[in-house]
């Protein structure tokens, strides 16, 4: 087995078709991203990271096997964001602007896998590498 297949497996996992008992989402199939580390910046400099969970919702034109190719164009694309204009929530170094995140994915989605090919972004969870929030001074 080719050592790309082994990485890749995990990923093919966790995507999959979104549960029918759930009401309040789209219908459709979805795609999930985890472990992307995003940094925290204040006053010009890195103060935290912030791992965080995403689940792609997926629109007609969109198959998560499709998805799955752009994963890494997509993280990159997150990763180069948050760099240049930090997701950051101004009273808290422990979490990120999930608004300003699932806007600027959606975007990237947009430009990368073509219009309508995601339709929501959902930030699932955020785990800060270090759990102190905002110090004095």
């Amino acid at each position: 087995m080719r050592r790309r297949d082994l990485i890749a497996a995990p990923v093919a996992l966790a995507a999959g078709p979104v549960a029918a008992g759930d009401t309040d989402r789209p219908a459709g199939a979805s795609l999930n991203m985890s472990g992307v580390g995003l940094p925290v910046i204040a006053g010009g400099r890195l103060r935290n990271y912030v791992f965080v969970s995403l689940r792609l919702h997926l629109g007609g034109s969109a198959t998560p096997e499709s998805m799955r190719l752009k994963e890494p164009f997509l993280r990159d694309a997150l990763v180069r964001a948050g760099h240049r204009t930090p997701f950051l929530v101004a009273d808290d170094w422990t979490r990120l602007d999930a608004a300003a995140l699932s806007s600027s994915l959606m975007r990237s989605a947009a430009r990368l896998a073509g219009p309508g090919a995601v339709v929501r972004v959902e930030v699932v969870s955020q785990a800060p590498r270090r759990r102190t929030g905002v110090r004095a001074g």
